[in-house]
């Protein structure tokens, strides 16, 4: 299960989706919004995704940590729209028979999310100004709305 929703997370539910009897490990990440970002203070955050291509994307990535790793489940939720400083914008859990595969999974997982899922993030800072992470070409091309 890949989501991306404008809601609240809430990791119990998900957990939930990935608890197997077979499972004898589990392992979860949660990013959440820090106020700080290399060295300036950041107020909150805003995300904007492709949606269609977002979830096909990190579908495909659950898929691929199925098959290269030896887990029962996985499942990965991102928040989009603003996030204020200490809320959930990401979460991944993995399910599987050992806890070194949900382990290694897990961080593959994310990895691969942060690295291939058409999200993007916008930062707001106290001294005013804002700015896409990773992606000052976006709004050029129109990938992003100012």
């Amino acid at each position: 299960m890949f989501q991306i929703t404008s809601n609240i997370i809430d990791p119990a539910f998900i957990r939930d989706q990935v608890l197997d009897p077979a499972a004898g490990g589990f392992c979860s990440f949660e990013g959440w919004v820090r106020d700080h970002h290399q060295g300036r203070a950041v107020l909150k955050l805003e995300y904007e995704a492709y949606h269609v291509l977002a979830e096909k994307e990190g579908t495909r990535i659950l898929n691929e940590a199925k098959q290269r790793f030896e887990i029962l489940h996985a499942a990965c939720v991102h928040r989009v729209g603003q996030l204020e400083i200490g809320e959930m914008a990401v979460y991944v859990c993995v399910s599987s028979a050992h806890r070194d595969a949900a382990f290694e999974a897990c961080r593959w997982i994310i990895d691969e999310v942060k690295s291939r899922v058409p999200i993007w993030k916008k930062e707001f800072f106290a001294d005013g100004t804002n700015g896409w992470v990773r992606c000052d070409h976006c709004m050029e091309k129109g990938f992003l709305t100012p």
